[in-house]
């Protein structure tokens, strides 16, 4: 990063933004028409209306202290109030979505709408805070990926959800095979090259962040943590229980797809285990069973069927 004038994309309306082509996959290269910068922030608001002016003015004032070039693109995706307008009125590039077709999707579409070295997510809420954004960079230059850590305490998020939270982080780490410190922060500075490799995993919805974090450290990505302030939030959270089974699902997908040995070796050894004791007790009352000689064979199947799909790993999804 040697660019020393500082310089800001003028702003242009989603008509003006140049369309991928059919067959480019949903974070494909942008056009050669798009200007290149350093660094492009990427803003996905669904309804913040009333803090997306103050967080776009709080991040121009930090970005405009680098001795870089930035762009500052935020996706409106279907907002029924006046988050277009008023992002608009903050002379930022806007990029309208007119119905809400997910968390992941507006990001997808905004970053593939930018060219640049680096790309930058933060929520438009307010909760993140963007002066964090300079230190970020700087850790960049060295690691694929890093995340704003809002810290183990979370103190504003809702007492109800951080069971879910705590468990959810905790079937991540033991899946990934080390501490994954915050698994879905909207805070993040990320390569565009490394971003790019993981575009047919990327889903629409609320888990895009726990998917790009988890398909980073499963490939053995350098991704590293920073902490962050975690303010409160400016208007009401999008995320509903509904979403936890979710994530679930999502963590054991992503992982099995990166590290399939961590789910059937002991998925494997549960049933051999289950089968062993079983075939211990049918031998002490001498009447062995067809449950005993199944648990034993399921088991067995378990570990070649993780077999088989860690070569398809290694082979097809790991750099």
């Amino acid at each position: 990063m040697t660019i020393d004038v500082r310089t800001e994309i003028p702003a242009r309306t989603d008509g003006d933004m140049p369309k991928p082509t059919a067959a480019l996959a949903p974070l494909a290269s942008p056009s050669e028409s798009v200007a290149f910068v350093d660094l492009a922030v990427v803003i996905p608001a669904f309804n913040e209306e009333n803090g997306i002016q103050q967080g776009i003015e709080e991040l121009r004032r930090t970005l405009s202290r680098l001795s870089m070039s930035y762009e500052i693109v935020v996706v409106n995706d279907g907002s029924t109030d006046r988050t277009r307008e008023k992002a608009e009125e903050a002379g930022v590039r806007v990029i309208n979505q007119r119905e809400n077709r997910g968390y992941g999707a507006a990001l997808k579409k905004g970053i593939a709408s930018t060219n640049s070295s680096y790309v930058a997510i933060i929520d438009a809420d307010g909760t993140y805070p963007a002066a964090a954004i300079p230190d970020m960079l700087r850790l960049a230059e060295s690691a694929e990926m890093v995340v704003g850590d809002r810290g183990a305490a979370m103190k504003n998020v809702p007492a109800l959800r951080k069971p879910a939270k705590m468990m959810l982080n905790g079937l991540a780490n033991y899946l990934a095979g080390r501490k994954i410190n915050d698994l879905n922060s909207g805070l993040r500075v990320m390569r565009r090259k490394s971003l790019e490799s993981f575009v047919p995993l990327l889903p629409d919805g609320f888990s895009f962040t726990t998917t790009i974090t988890l398909c980073m450290v499963c490939s053995g990505l350098d991704v590293v943590y920073t902490p962050i302030a975690y303010g409160v939030r400016v208007g009401e959270s999008k995320i509903r229980a509904k979403h936890f089974f979710a994530f679930i699902l999502l963590v054991l997908r992503a992982v099995t797809l990166f590290n399939p040995l961590r789910v059937f070796l002991p998925m494997g050894a549960f049933f051999v285990a289950l089968g062993l004791i079983k075939f211990a007790y049918d031998i002490y009352k001498w009447n062995l069973s067809e449950s005993a000689v199944l648990a034993i064979l399921g088991g067995l199947g378990a570990w070649a069927l993780g077999l088989i799909a860690d070569m398809i790993s290694r082979i097809h999804l790991r750099p």
